[in-house]
Formats: structure tokens, sequence, C-alpha cells
């Protein structure tokens, strides 16, 4: 077993380095990497960016959204959470498994203090708390064991980043179960920071193998493939909203110059359909307005820029752009 040392805070980069170390380093060893990222939004592979996100606040925040390639559900990461990854190659049938590969992650942390245990399918709790959840993904003969560990993290911006209104919201991607969560800082027999904490349980891990850390360093080019599937992939709108599935948005909101109903149908994260009802007067037709809306990203962004010159008013009455992006955003 050998580490691999990532000092980056960046999300996307991140999980590129993650991914690729996954699928491309030799298969005659297991390893370990520990990491932070700096606040984002990790989103399980089959689910729907926008259903899992405030996005108002996650836009206010800047929290970065990321798509990973493991099942589950979204996790909110910040300065104050270890990431580990735990890579293996296995022989035989390959199956989905949280118990095995795990069991060294619960034994290193009950060296810190941390009496933990695995809970339900796949969470680590303490005392009923949730404090990690886990995910996994196969590819060939190897394993990506995947979790957070929240250590020091600010917990009200986590139920904040996470707090949908899933009422607007129609879909089919995999929802995220809402569970009590809990750091495990005030649980440790010593005050140890994060970083601390990091190498005691990197330190512990291999212990428990009998063996000493020892790292795997990256050649260049192994670097330079990294950042090509971090620019290519991960730092892409197509990756982390494109590849949401379909989904329908519905809001409504009364005016004094009356009631708009907008309803979008939303697939690959591009607005395929889209109706605007109301008891509203205009002097155009908003079938125009429609119209326009349809093959737009379903982006605040792109929004923002495709009706950036349009007069509004002319279908609704005294509406600003900005009232009308929160009605389809909100």
């Amino acid at each position: 077993m050998k580490y691999l040392e990532n000092l980056s805070n960046n999300p996307w980069y991140n999980l590129a380095f993650e991914e690729y170390c996954f699928k491309n380093l030799p298969q005659d060893e297991d390893y370990v990497i520990l990491w932070i990222n700096s606040p984002a939004i990790i989103v399980g592979k089959n689910q729907n960016t926008i259903e899992e996100i405030n996005q108002e606040y996650v836009r206010e925040h800047d929290i970065k959204i990321v798509r990973r390639i493991t099942g589950g559900g979204a996790v909110y990461h910040d300065l104050g959470n270890l990431n580990f990854s735990i890579i293996t190659t296995v022989s035989g049938e390959v199956r989905i498994d949280f118990g095995k590969i795990n069991i060294p992650m619960l034994k290193s942390l009950e060296n810190l203090g941390i009496n933990a245990e695995l809970s339900g399918r796949n969470d680590l709790t303490l005392e009923g708390k949730k404090f990690s959840g886990i995910a996994q993904s196969v590819w060939k003969n190897r394993v990506l064991n995947h979790g957070t560990i929240l250590f020091d993290t600010d917990l009200t911006v986590l139920s904040s980043a996470l707090n949908v209104k899933k009422d607007k919201i129609e879909s089919k991607g995999v929802k995220s179960v809402k569970s009590r969560v809990t750091n495990i800082r005030p649980y440790l027999t010593q005050d140890l920071n994060l970083l601390t904490f990091k190498d005691l349980l990197l330190k512990n891990m291999f212990a428990l193998e009998g063996l000493d850390p020892t790292e795997y360093i990256l050649s260049d080019k192994q670097k330079e493939e990294i950042n090509r599937l971090y620019k290519e992939k991960y730092n892409t709108w197509d990756w982390n909203y494109g590849e949401s599935p379909q989904f329908d948005y519905k809001n409504y909101k009364r005016y004094p110059f009356g009631s708009i109903d907008v309803r979008l149908g939303i697939k690959n994260g591009v607005i395929q359909d889209a109706k605007v009802y109301g008891d509203f007067f205009g002097t155009e037709d908003v079938s125009l307005l429609q119209d326009k809306l349809k093959g737009s990203r379903y982006d605040r962004v792109a929004m923002e820029e495709l009706l950036q010159d349009e007069t509004l008013n002319k279908y609704f009455g005294d509406i600003s752009n900005v009232e009308f992006l929160d009605l389809l955003f909100e």
C-alpha cells in the first residue's frame, strides 16, 4: 500500500486527481489519498444537480459544484472536512461492499478516540450521528472507496447549501437522504487541528498493515494527464450540470400586475420545453419568450446573458429581469 500526497484545495482538480489515480495507477499496489476541498458540494453520479443544491445560497457564497463518478447522495465539503480515497485491486467477482474496505478506517479512527460504526448501508456514525458518507465505484478489477470525515465543518453552511425547495422540481434522479450529522473534533482524546489529524490517521492506516507510510510519486506526464482531465471534464458545465437526469421545474408567483406560472422541461441541463401561464396582460405574445428559453442551459448566468437585452415588460407588465430570473431559479 502507498499513499499519494495531494495538497490542492481545488475541488474540480481533486476529483480529477482521484479518478486518474483510480483508473491509471499500477494495479500491483493499493493506494490511499487524504485530501481537503475548499467549500464545494459534491453530487452523486446519478443525481440531478439542480435538485440537490440551494442555488441562491451556493451562488452568494461561492460554493463550487462538482459531480463525482460514484453513486449516492450529495455531500458538502469545506476546509474543515477531510476526504479519504482508498483504491484497491480485487480478484473474482467485483461488487459494491462497504464493510471490508472500511474496517481499517474504523480501526484507525478508534486509535484516535473515535468509536465509530458502519451504520446502514454506507454511513459512519458516532453516537447515532453521521460524520461520514461513503461511496464506491467499480472499474475493471479496481474498487474506489471514498468518503468524507466531518472534522470541524461549518454545519450551518452545510444545512443551508443543501436545503432545496423540493416541491418545485420533479426528477428521476437519486435523492439525497437527510441525516443528523456531527463533527468529530470534540470527541478526540486530544485536541488536534485538521492537518495533524490527517497525518495521524494516515500513519494509523499504514500501521494496521504493519507498514510505514510510503509515498507514490506521480510523474510529470501523469500530472499533465490529471490537469487535462480537470480542464476537459471536471471543470465543465457539461459534466457538473449537463449530466443531470431529465427533470421538470415549476414555480408560481403573484405580482402587482398579475400572476406568472412557469413550467420548464429540462434534459441534460438544457431547457427542452418552456411554458409560461398566468393572468398578466402584455403587448407581445409570451410564446416568443417561451421559444427563446428553449435550447438554453438551465443555468442562471447563461439565462442572464440570454435575457440581458430582453424587455420583459412587454410580455408581463412591470417586472425586472432579476425578478423573472428569481422565478426561474428560486
